[in-house]
């Protein structure tokens, strides 16, 4: 998994960006993106404003639409978070966003590689790979 100060995890952060992200949608994933440096009304009051603008926070969603099974649920989950994981180590996903991936139901029948694919180009969509 990537590092604990990369998880989405505030409530006040998940508002803000289902409040004023916006979509990338593709055939089995969905991602909402919220760029920081644009909505610095809704910083924290308290720390440094410049760390804050420049973080990097991820969410993954696999819901019960996908599948009843945990098993499958959290198989899908395993594979969006290694690929990000791999993403974020070699520094191809620019900081300073919100980002919330939401899986579809055909998302179980899915390779690795196709779910790879996918990520990469629903970032390259977004704005957010810098590769």
């Amino acid at each position: 998994m990537y590092n604990k100060e990369n998880h989405l995890t505030k409530v006040r952060d998940f508002n803000l960006i289902l409040k004023h992200g916006y979509w990338v949608n593709n055939q089995f994933l969905s991602l909402k993106v919220l760029e920081l440096a644009k909505n610095e009304a809704y910083f924290p009051s308290t720390g440094d404003v410049d760390k804050f603008k420049k973080q990097l926070k991820l969410a993954v969603n696999i819901g019960l639409k996908v599948s009843k099974k945990a098993v499958v649920r959290n198989r899908a989950k395993r594979q969006v978070v290694e690929i990000l994981r791999e993403l974020m180590s070699r520094g191809a996903i620019q900081a300073g966003y919100y980002l919330f991936f939401v899986a579809k139901p055909n998302i179980k029948e899915k390779s690795f590689a196709e779910i790879s694919e996918e990520v990469k180009v629903l970032l390259k969509r977004a704005k957010v790979l810098s590769e």
